[in-house]
């Protein structure tokens, strides 16, 4: 992101969400952001995605700029090459596990979607779950779903919102186990959007965001 400014119109007029951001993610790295309630954590990872079109500056992820992509081009370019988990899950409550997970890959046009979820659903432990709904499944093994769904594709950048935000704190430090495992295992960019400074600091940067604007920090201690 360079000089990165994002605004919305409010009955008032123009709102700042965002202000002048510049921040980088290197290849393999993980990174995190803390800041208060309203500072604008999510907004930021919404520009980052390209689920919000900047107001002002750049987003360029892996040498293609967002601003040169339609609509389509920019859906396309996110499902293939990036991975969103959200606090909320967002799993289609019509669906059964496997069939959440397999979308992607089908949208994609992968080869054996549905094995690859089965595979992928394994993985974070749910192989006993493929044929569950979501309002069948605990809000830990929805938010494992959801992981499942987000590395199917092998994204290079994996963008994490609050993701143990509705989970209790036992339930909760085993999916941050797991995010940080899938991570390794993949060896992707990692993106952790947290109000929790513990979380933030398994991270190998850690950044904070006050206001809409970003404060870089260190790298975190070994």
């Amino acid at each position: 992101m360079e000089k990165v400014s994002f605004t919305l119109a409010g009955p008032a007029g123009q709102v700042n969400i965002l202000t002048d951001i510049d921040l980088s993610l290197r290849a393999g790295e993980t990174l995190g952001v803390v800041g208060p309630s309203g500072s604008g954590k999510s907004s930021l990872l919404m520009v980052m995605a390209g689920l919000e079109r900047a107001s002002a500056g750049r987003v360029r992820v892996a040498g293609t700029d967002f601003a040169g992509l339609s609509e389509d081009k920019l859906a396309r370019f996110r499902r293939e090459n990036m991975g969103i988990v959200f606090q909320a899950f967002h799993l289609m409550g019509t669906l059964t596990a496997l069939e959440n997970v397999a979308i992607p890959l089908e949208l994609a046009g992968r080869a054996d979607p549905l094995g690859v979820a089965a595979r992928q659903l394994e993985r974070v432990g749910l192989g006993h779950r493929l044929g569950h709904y979501p309002g069948q499944l605990s809000g830990g093994e929805q938010q494992r779903v959801a992981l499942a769904r987000a590395f199917a594709m092998r994204p290079r950048i994996l963008l994490a919102d609050e993701p143990t935000g509705n989970l209790d704190q036992s339930t909760g430090r085993k999916i941050i186990d797991l995010l940080f495992e899938l991570h390794r295992e993949e060896k992707n960019s990692l993106v952790l959007i947290t109000h929790d400074p513990a979380l933030a600091e398994r991270c190998d940067r850690v950044v904070r965001i006050e206001d809409g604007r970003v404060f870089a920090g260190e790298m975190v201690p070994a």
